[in-house]
């Protein structure tokens, strides 16, 4: 009998947590209805939109009317970061953000530089963090309109320094903008940001749903077109039912989110561990104490990414890749490039709440012969 599937990509996509299925099943019955209009049925969705909004400012610590929720995160990193910049178009143009943010701000980026702005990416170390007094350095120039700044890296996991990042922001007085879709949660966020960026498929929450917090104070206008019935946030109807669903999915997470940190901690510090002892030419790579509880990456030499993703699924693990010589492009991640480490034969191990220590020494057990099954069909042996 073929042992069950192991599902090690939670980075990507969390299992859905039961208390968001039974929030979505319950939410579907009444949250199809437009809560924008006056009749009681409207009027009940609306109830539990505001209620969903309520619940997500209140997990994070926010007000209400902060909070905007859009059609994933990806949509909310966007409208985050144009609309930061079109609200701060008087004080400058120039957007200031690391170099491993998520492809989601590097593309509004790339938007922002076509419409004539300007953009400059500051460098971290060797573990992926962030360089402070080059920070300092880019945030203090003239014009800079808006920084931005991933909570912590969503292939490597090491942990930013969003505290001090933001200490630097508000004596330049400059915004800044926190991606913390690997973070919310699980770990918390700290203060300082004016505007933050989740999604909630990543806490458990279902897909389709992203969250932009707009801090009181802060210059943001809408990039998208105008919406009459948006009141000019996030265009077009909400799902809400997967709003309601996500919203009860945070709450959950975070009355035990402390806990649940701390087991996989320890699951993530087994494999870092067992791996560089029993695959030889590996480099596991990330910041091994300031990281991440659930997120671990590693890079094989003499090994194709994509080979070794497909060979683990035949032996049924799901794992991810931050390295895109997975994909038709053949380059290497621009995160672990901007680290200056190896990229070959990349593999990130994330866990969920449902992932056992037993499925991870299933794992441990089987990596090393993938390895070497696939180093000897490209011809390398005796390592």
């Amino acid at each position: 009998m073929n042992a069950p599937a192991v599902y090690l990509d939670a980075a990507t996509a969390a299992p859905l947590h039961p208390v968001a299925h039974q929030a979505l099943l319950a939410a579907l019955g009444d949250g199809w209805a437009d809560p924008s209009k006056l009749y009681s049925r409207s009027r009940r969705a609306r109830q539990l939109l505001d209620a969903a909004r309520a619940a997500t400012a209140e997990t994070l610590g926010v007000r209400a009317d902060e909070v905007i929720f859009t059609a994933n995160g990806t949509t909310a990193v966007h409208a985050g970061v144009l609309g930061a910049l079109a609200g701060r178009r008087r004080s400058g143009a120039v957007l200031v953000h690391s170099a491993i943010e998520h492809s989601a701000v590097l593309h509004a980026a790339d938007r922002h530089v076509a419409a004539g702005g300007s953009a400059v990416s500051v460098p971290v170390d060797r573990l992926g963090r962030l360089d402070l007094a080059r920070w300092e350095s880019a945030v203090r120039a003239p014009g800079v309109a808006l920084a931005t700044l991933i909570s912590a890296s969503h292939e490597v996991g090491t942990v930013q320094p969003v505290a001090e990042a933001a200490r630097i922001c508000a004596e330049a007085g400059v915004p800044l903008l926190v991606d913390a879709a690997q973070s919310v949660g699980r770990v918390p966020v700290p203060a300082g940001w004016s505007l933050l960026t989740a999604s909630a498929r990543k806490w458990g929450g279902p897909p389709g749903v992203g969250v932009l917090v707009v801090r009181k104070g802060t210059r943001w206008e809408s990039p998208f077109p105008a919406d009459d019935a948006a009141a000019g946030h996030s265009p077009g109807a909400l799902n809400l039912p997967a709003v309601v669903a996500a919203a009860a999915a945070l709450r959950a997470g975070a009355a035990d989110a402390q806990a649940e940190a701390d087991r996989q901690y320890a699951l993530v510090e087994r494999i870092r561990t067992a791996v560089a002892a029993t695959v030889p030419d590996v480099e596991v790579v990330g910041d091994p104490v300031r990281r991440l509880p659930h997120l671990v990456t590693f890079s094989c030499l003499y090994v194709d990414g994509e080979a070794l993703l497909h060979a683990l699924d035949r032996r049924g693990f799901a794992v991810s890749s931050g390295s895109s010589c997975t994909s038709s492009t053949l380059r290497p991640s621009h995160v672990l490039e901007a680290m200056g480490v190896l990229s070959h034969g990349n593999v990130r191990v994330s866990l969920h709440r449902e992932t056992t220590a037993a499925e991870v020494d299933r794992f441990l057990a089987e990596l090393p012969g993938v390895v070497a099954g696939l180093r000897a069909e490209a011809g390398v042996l005796d390592l």
